[in-house]
């Protein structure tokens, strides 16, 4: 990481945060952005890097970070697109459209910006924030559930295409962290992840561990490994256990 020019969006805490300051600790040069031009700034203080609030799921927003990264760090090396949303309440349109922009098109956003000088000068590495609700599901919230899946698809289909011409994706894909977000879930988002919940050091940790090896899933809770392993040999037992599980979850709360 030593020198190298990093992006992080949705940086302005949580996993990104944590992202942010183990790469600037690494000897990385980081752009901190988040949507919160605060939070942003407090992070970039506190890791010697730059701040650029910006909406990581606007097109312009992208563009104006990636111009801001190459201007200032001479172009970008690891690009984490972290910034992420879990819709509260009923899943109506307005939920929807909202998980879509943020968990989904913000990564395409990202990509078409950077792949034509990733491929001219034949590397570069995207770090995709999905969720292991992109591997399983989430009970509870079907708009993140669903987007998370989204996410991921485009991960592995960016990796399917682009390996063979230095492009490296990989996807991060956690289960319960202890972040905002976490704490801002509803009692069924508690109920599942509470306990088996990871610190945002972890997490740093396990991504500094995945940038050497190129691995492809990121997985902070290896436990998902199997779990996907089990829901792809046998997806209908796998079912039938989770709806085992929404049974139990809607009896405790009743």
């Amino acid at each position: 990481m030593s020198g190298a020019a990093v992006v992080v969006t949705g940086a302005g805490s949580g996993i990104g945060a944590a992202l942010a300051e183990r790469f600037a600790a690494a000897g990385a040069r980081v752009i901190v952005n988040d949507l919160d031009a605060e939070a942003a700034q407090a992070v970039a203080a506190r890791i010697d890097g730059y701040a650029c609030p910006a909406d990581a799921a606007d097109p312009a927003g992208v563009a104006e970070l990636v111009d801001v990264a190459r201007r200032r760090l001479g172009g970008v090396d690891l690009y984490c697109a972290n910034a992420g949303v879990a819709t509260a309440g009923d899943a109506d349109d307005q939920a929807w459209e909202t998980a879509w922009r943020v968990n989904v098109m913000s990564h395409v956003h990202a990509a078409r910006e950077l792949l034509p000088h990733w491929l001219a000068a034949g590397r570069g590495r995207l770090l995709v924030t999905s969720s292991a609700a992109g591997l399983l599901t989430m009970l509870g919230n079907a708009p993140y559930a669903v987007t998370k899946h989204a996410a991921l698809s485009f991960a592995e289909w960016l990796r399917a295409t682009y390996a063979h011409r230095g492009i490296v994706v990989q996807a991060l894909c956690p289960q319960g962290v202890r972040t905002p977000m976490l704490a801002a879930g509803d009692a069924m988002s508690s109920a599942l992840l509470d306990a088996t919940a990871v610190t945002t050091d972890q997490v740093a940790d396990c991504v500094l561990a995945a940038l050497d090896d190129d691995r492809f899933l990121v997985l902070p809770h290896p436990q998902v490994a199997g779990w996907y392993a089990h829901r792809a040999a046998d997806p209908d037992r796998w079912l039938r256990g989770m709806n085992r599980l929404q049974q139990q979850t809607e009896q405790r709360d009743a």
